[in-house]
């Protein structure tokens, strides 16, 4: 069975998608920095792809007046018209950055509030528990006899 007009153009279109996105298209060459912080983007792809045509049917006949045989009709099959396309979208969603004992990931949408303010909990409970520690201990040598005088000091100097 004979390929059909249709199929080269799908192929030619899915080959092209497929040379133009692949791995390294989502998540990107590394970059370091001069500190050795490595930096690495990741995108988000999207693509789309159509394909469509039409044959004309066999049944078209047109009539050969200048055929020999006494003006027979002749069926003449016409061509196929068709036609397919896709579009890519990269867009970057966020960087991974890795360096300094940590791991990072930095979005590139500018309302991830919530993500940042989830970053921050973990410090925010070292400082509160810093805090309770300090003022358990200035409890303690306040019963044990020492001046809150003397406390501040200590304080201070730390």
């Amino acid at each position: 069975m004979a390929e059909h007009p249709i199929e080269g153009l799908m192929t030619t279109a899915m080959q092209s998608i497929k040379d133009m996105v692949d791995v390294n298209t989502i998540v990107g060459d590394a970059v370091q920095a001069p500190d050795g912080t490595v930096i690495i983007p990741i995108s988000k792809v999207s693509f789309g792809f159509a394909a469509g045509g039409g044959e004309y049917s066999s049944c078209c006949v047109v009539e050969d007046e200048s055929d020999d045989e006494g003006g027979k009709k002749v069926s003449q099959k016409l061509p196929f018209a068709g036609g397919s396309g896709a579009g890519v979208s990269i867009n970057p969603v966020a960087f991974m950055v890795v360096g300094q004992n940590q791991i990072k990931l930095l979005p590139v949408n500018v309302n991830s509030s919530i993500e940042k303010v989830l970053e921050l909990v973990p410090e925010l409970f070292d400082k509160v528990n810093e805090t309770v520690r300090k003022k358990i201990t200035v409890r303690k040598e306040i019963k044990n006899g020492e001046t809150a005088t003397q406390i501040k000091k200590e304080i201070e100097n730390e």
